[in-house]
């Protein structure tokens, strides 16, 4: 048996600062002994469940089936632990297959040396096996190998999400600097907007934020458009249980209003487009406006990810847009909640408005802040 069929625990990889709702989101979905770690949360579940988190989670970036926990003090140990394992279990010669490592404080220094040794190690497996060697494809394998080394121990696993959660499927246009989905779908569950309100990005560059919105108000799976996941080569997938995990899947009407805009044309259309991959795409309102021109703002929730010169390369003086842009939301959003991203947040004090809170979420490689202003 392997590891994971063992203890049935799961690993989800998250970015820095989400563990915590990572967690909640895990247990909500029926995991159980939830820990959270650097980057990581732990937790057991059924196949059931961690078929139904896998499907369903927004905030978490991948989730990994641990196959094997070994010693490994060198190159030597590390190719005899992958040639230790039935890779016919998970793969024929016939698929191709991609290894992602990570390496600290160990023998072995260098996580694509690492992930070579093994990559050796599974083709090595199937050449003594009377088979020919399986490709590697580094961009869309059948099945992606996930090496974690810390201290000389290993953990080969299977991600069972089959690639990156955050690539939903409905993004097909983009403007610049787009928002990663999982900090999107991060800033709605920290505001805690559960779709039964009226919403409006009125800056909404090409949508993520209320594509995110637009699928958690209609219950819509995280990942309902993708067809291909890693738990599909577990030696104990279920079909028949995969099938009715879908099936279960069920939406909502759109329960209240949820509207978007920007300034920008090109804005405009790519949140169009990626909306019109999104079942229910066509009931939210998109259209092309100034948000300085907006005076419809009042007694709803606003959720944005405003401009700001870092992200866009420019150096240009923000300070006065956003002392400009809180004066506006104080004037034209009376009885609001507007729950804004400040990715730079020296931008934060400029606003001349006092948050109820301000919060790290991290967007790529910006250390930015998720503010809640009450406007009333």
């Amino acid at each position: 048996m392997y590891d994971y069929q063992q203890t049935h625990t799961y690993t989800a990889q998250v970015a820095d600062g989400l563990e915590a709702l990572v967690c909640d989101e895990c247990t909500d979905l029926g995991a159980t002994h939830c820990e959270p770690g650097f980057r990581f949360v732990r937790f057991q579940a059924s196949p059931a469940v961690m078929y139904r988190i896998v499907y369903y989670s927004r905030l978490a970036t991948r989730v990994l089936a641990p196959l094997r926990h070994c010693p490994c003090p060198s190159a030597q140990a590390l190719y005899a632990a992958g040639r230790d394992i039935c890779w016919s279990d998970f793969l024929s010669s016939e698929q191709t297959f991609a290894i992602t490592a990570n390496v600290s404080e160990s023998a072995i220094g260098h996580s694509q040396f690492a992930a070579l040794k093994l990559k050796d190690a599974v083709a090595d497996w199937f050449r003594d096996h009377g088979g020919h060697r399986p490709n590697v494809d580094t961009r869309q394998p059948d099945l992606w190998i996930h090496l974690h080394i810390r201290h000389d121990q290993a953990v080969i696993s299977i991600d069972v999400s089959g690639g990156s959660l955050h690539r939903r499927g409905y993004r097909m246009a983009s403007v610049d600097a787009p928002m990663h989905e999982t900090v999107a779908a991060a800033m709605l569950r920290m505001s805690g907007w559960d779709g039964t309100t009226s919403l409006i990005d009125p800056l909404c560059g090409s949508g993520t934020i209320i594509c995110e919105a637009l699928m958690l108000a209609l219950n819509l799976p995280a990942a309902l458009l993708r067809s291909h996941f890693g738990f599909m080569h577990l030696p104990d997938f279920a079909p028949q249980l995969w099938s009715q995990i879908k099936s279960h899947a069920h939406t909502a009407e759109l329960p209240a209003l949820i509207r978007a805009s920007d300034v920008d044309p090109k804005a405009v259309a790519a949140t169009r487009t990626n909306l019109g991959h999104v079942p229910g795409g066509d009931e939210v309102l998109v259209g092309r406006k100034d948000f300085f021109e907006r005076t419809d703002m009042r007694q709803t929730t606003i959720i944005c990810n405003p401009p700001y010169g870092l992200r866009l390369g420019r150096q240009e003086d923000m300070g006065a847009w956003y002392k400009r842009f809180g004066d506006h939301i104080k004037q034209h959003c009376t009885g609001s909640t507007a729950y804004v991203y400040f990715g730079d947040r020296t931008w934060l004090k400029h606003i001349g408005l006092r948050p109820e809170w301000k919060k790290p979420l991290k967007n790529g490689g910006l250390d930015g802040r998720l503010a809640k202003f009450v406007l009333y």
